[in-house]
């Protein structure tokens, strides 16, 4: 895997500088185990570049539902899509079973903290819905926020269930603090406001990869939010399906060797890019960025602070983990 640095960093002071990571991997489709054990060996290589941040792309573990919109996946009640999706349940990740122990003790190991994208499987909400989910697990090893993606987009749909606002939260993390969104739901500006009423100065973006989702918004959200952005994607070629894949001569039908581009990449709080949008290969992007920049650029605009109010508009946040019951025994 080929390993980027963005330029380096002149005139920051020591206390303001934190190295982070941009893992852009391509899963072992539908492999939990497998793709968690290269989740691993990323980590421990980010590790080894003095990264204390390293961000996965969105649905990684153990990859996002591409058969959909390529084997007819609207049909219903069909025996077809019935069995891919048992198999992508079977693969969940469920976090409560330890599925994720392996990340949480690289991490605590090499005091670096790891923003994943993850299926869910939740046992909270029976075991057979999956979520799009955001784990955010510290330098100490600690799964400190579990972030279900608030509403799936279009063919995510018939795969993915609606999540919830409990994991909307940010984490500090050096002289910065960090939050993060799936996918679209960067979109949604009061999902941002609600990361930038927090303090936000720091935003993980993950997605399934293609860099129509990372060669605009990205550069806009760093310039409403005076942050710096990162946005993580995952990556899919042919050859990351495995030959067992059912229906995989549908899937792979019209011969294009990449499914989904890429497209990391992290950017300035001012919006410039710091590296172009990394396409069609597996990469570590290493970025040192500085909190001082951020510091100046709030001098014109701060979402949460002097530039709101709160007087006139307010966000209200539900952070309550959703569920079908509450018992009383």
């Amino acid at each position: 895997m080929q390993v980027l640095h963005t330029a380096e960093l002149k005139d920051a002071r020591d206390e303001d500088r934190l190295t982070v990571g941009i893992a852009q991997i391509a899963p072992v489709w539908l492999d939990r185990a497998a793709t968690l054990a290269k989740v691993e060996a990323t980590i421990e290589q980010a590790a080894a570049q003095a990264c204390k941040l390293v961000t996965f792309g969105e649905a990684l573990v153990p990859g996002y539902p591409f058969w959909i919109e390529r084997t007819d996946g609207a049909r219903f009640n069909d025996p077809r899509q019935k069995h891919h999706y048992a198999r992508y349940v079977d693969q969940g990740v469920v976090i409560e079973r330890g599925d994720l122990n392996g990340v949480a003790q690289l991490a605590k190991d090499h005091k670096i903290a790891v923003y994943l994208g993850v299926m869910e499987r939740a046992p909270d909400r029976g075991g057979h819905s999956l979520y799009c989910t955001l784990v955010y697990i510290d330098d100490a090893g600690t799964i400190q926020s579990v972030h279900r993606k608030l509403h799936p987009t279009y063919e995510e749909r018939l795969a993915w269930a609606q999540g919830d606002g409990h994991g909307l939260r940010v984490h500090d993390l050096g002289p910065f603090r960090v939050g993060g969104l799936n996918c679209y739901e960067n979109w949604l500006p009061l999902a941002r406001s609600a990361l930038y009423a927090q303090g936000e100065s720091l935003h993980v973006s993950v997605w399934p990869g293609g860099l129509h989702n990372t060669q605009e918004l990205p550069a806009f959200i760093a310039k409403e939010s005076r942050s710096y952005v990162i946005a993580c994607s995952g990556l899919m070629r042919a050859q990351d399906f495995p030959e067992d894949t059912p229906d995989l001569d549908v899937i792979l039908s019209d011969g294009a060797e990449i499914v989904s581009n890429g497209g990391s990449t992290i950017v300035a709080p001012d919006g410039t890019f710091m590296i172009d949008p990394v396409l069609n290969e597996e990469a570590l992007i290493i970025a040192e960025i500085d909190a001082g920049v951020v510091r100046g650029e709030r001098q014109n605009l701060d979402q949460a602070g002097h530039y709101a109010r709160p007087d006139v508009l307010r966000l209200k946040v539900n952070r309550k983990r959703q569920g079908q019951a509450k018992f009383q025994d």
